[in-house]
């Protein structure tokens, strides 16, 4: 097992990505504390984990909120004792809209999910990581950081400004024994997301989500969405000793999306 002995928190694990990865992570040998704002979705997922026979601990809470992030670590090292593995996954869409349209709120909404939330999740958990000299944080980024896309400015940014962090973080830990990458998934139809960014898409363009769709897998040179089972393969792999020399860097799952 690739993950055996390790403790994992992942944000947004209630579904989607979050949920394939804590599954993946668990089956692993991960011991892994599943957060999420939705009480149902994060007690389900976790006890799918149990179920399955692995280990796994829901918390409740919102990763934009600092107070709430200290409880996610908290509750980590109450259940399990330490922390060896973060993945910050938890996103949120924000609006689809020209940028003249967005509000200075929906723009800070964003921001505190996507990049101020993984910011204050790596810092409670660093001085641990730099104790023991090994852990891994993996960020949950997006094709939109790469790729000029419309009608996205505040989820893109904020995916960008991860990036950023990833690069920063990466730099400060590689001496320490921490590694830090980061994932830029492309399309993947089976999550919340992307219905949701296909329907708002099609609502503002005046058109069908399914072509809006398709349109979306002309730009994808395999032709085809990603799944978030392959999302998961990708994070294990990222987290895992098999990446032992690899940090600070972006890893494009897009199916042939974005070049670097």
């Amino acid at each position: 097992m690739l993950l055996k002995g390790k403790v994992a928190i992942v944000t947004g694990g209630g579904r989607g990505i979050g949920r394939a990865i804590a599954q993946r992570f668990a089956a692993e040998g991960a011991a892994v504390v599943v957060v999420a704002r939705s009480e149902d979705q994060v007690v389900k997922a976790a006890a799918e984990i149990q179920a399955a026979g692995g280990e796994a601990a829901a918390v409740v809470a919102d990763v934009s909120r600092e107070k709430d992030c200290e409880k996610i670590v908290r509750s980590a090292r109450e259940a399990f004792e330490a922390i060896h593995i973060l993945v910050n996954n938890a996103a949120t869409l924000g609006p689809v809209l020209p940028t003249e349209k967005v509000s200075p709120q929906e723009w800070d909404e964003v921001m505190a999910v996507n990049l101020r939330g993984p910011f204050l999740l790596s810092r409670l958990v660093l001085p641990e990581m730099y104790d023991r000299a090994s852990g891994t944080i993996l960020n949950i980024v997006s094709v939109a950081a790469k790729v000029a896309y419309q009608l996205n400015s505040a989820y893109a940014a904020s995916k960008a400004g991860l990036i950023g962090l990833t690069h920063t973080l990466a730099a400060e830990g590689a001496r320490k024994g921490v590694r830090v990458n980061a994932i830029s998934p492309g399309p993947v139809p089976e999550t919340k997301m992307s219905q949701e960014l296909g329907t708002r898409l099609a609502e503002y363009l005046q058109t069908d989500s399914d072509k809006v769709f398709a349109q979306m897998i002309k730009g994808i040179l395999q032709g085809r969405p990603q799944t978030a089972e392959e999302i998961a393969s990708a994070a294990l792999f990222l987290v895992s000793d098999q990446s032992s020399a690899i940090t600070g860097q972006t890893l494009n799952v897009d199916g042939g999306m974005a070049f670097y």
